[in-house]
């Protein structure tokens, strides 16, 4: 699909998202795409639905779970990440509706096709890669790990921090990145965001790191 989505294409997205895992909690069902989905959204793409419980004053990883690479229409890639991230995440235990109607924000990150990232010495990555634009997909052997785009800047990574920890993600030392044969892909996001649990949802913008 070209790289283009209005806000009521985001609004459309998250507001899917919530109403998959509301009816997946309540009748253990997976729903259809709406009937008036646009052409535009039943495009395959990769995407990324987030969970943040908002009950504090920072916002708390719930769930976070998608495709990296565009093998299924926007629309059913949506469905089906909004569901897992709230139900079969490994790293949380499965969302309650209170949480979700009372506490729990949607996030939706439509995402570009992977770009592999060419480099002749493994030292050249963090110049190639620009903090607040583009997530990582770090692949080494059987391991592999994907950080989105907004990760970088809400923990005040640089460019080497962002490598080393998507190398953690994979289950890989943090110096990983600098072994010849490790695979670095970079991808960017369009993401759209509730500001409360159910409420507006908006554009988010990230803090881009100039210099790239």
């Amino acid at each position: 699909m070209k790289f283009e989505l209005s806000l009521e294409d985001g609004k459309f997205l998250v507001k899917l998202g919530r109403n998959a895992i509301k009816t997946f909690l309540q009748t253990r069902r997976k729903i259809d795409p709406p009937i008036d989905t646009s052409n535009k959204l039943r495009e395959k793409c990769g995407v990324f639905v987030t969970l943040n419980n908002v009950k504090t004053s920072n916002h708390e990883l719930r769930g976070c779970i998608g495709y990296p690479s565009p093998v299924e229409p926007l629309v059913e890639a949506t469905i089906d990440s909004a569901i897992q991230a709230a139900t079969n995440d490994p790293r949380f235990p499965p969302v309650s509706m209170q949480e979700l109607n009372n506490e729990i924000v949607i996030e939706v990150s439509v995402l570009t096709p992977p770009e592999l990232i060419k480099v002749d010495d493994p030292g050249e990555y963090p110049s190639k890669i620009q903090i607040g634009r583009d997530g990582l997909i770090i692949e080494r052997g059987w391991y592999k790990g994907l950080l989105l785009p907004q990760v970088a800047p809400e923990w005040n990574w640089n460019e080497e921090e962002f490598l080393s920890n998507c190398c953690m993600k994979a289950g890989l030392s943090p110096d990983s990145w600098l072994i010849k044969g490790t695979k670095v892909q970079k991808f960017q996001a369009i993401i759209f965001e509730e500001k409360t649990p159910n409420g507006e949802v908006a554009l988010k913008s990230l803090s881009v790191k100039k210099g790239v």
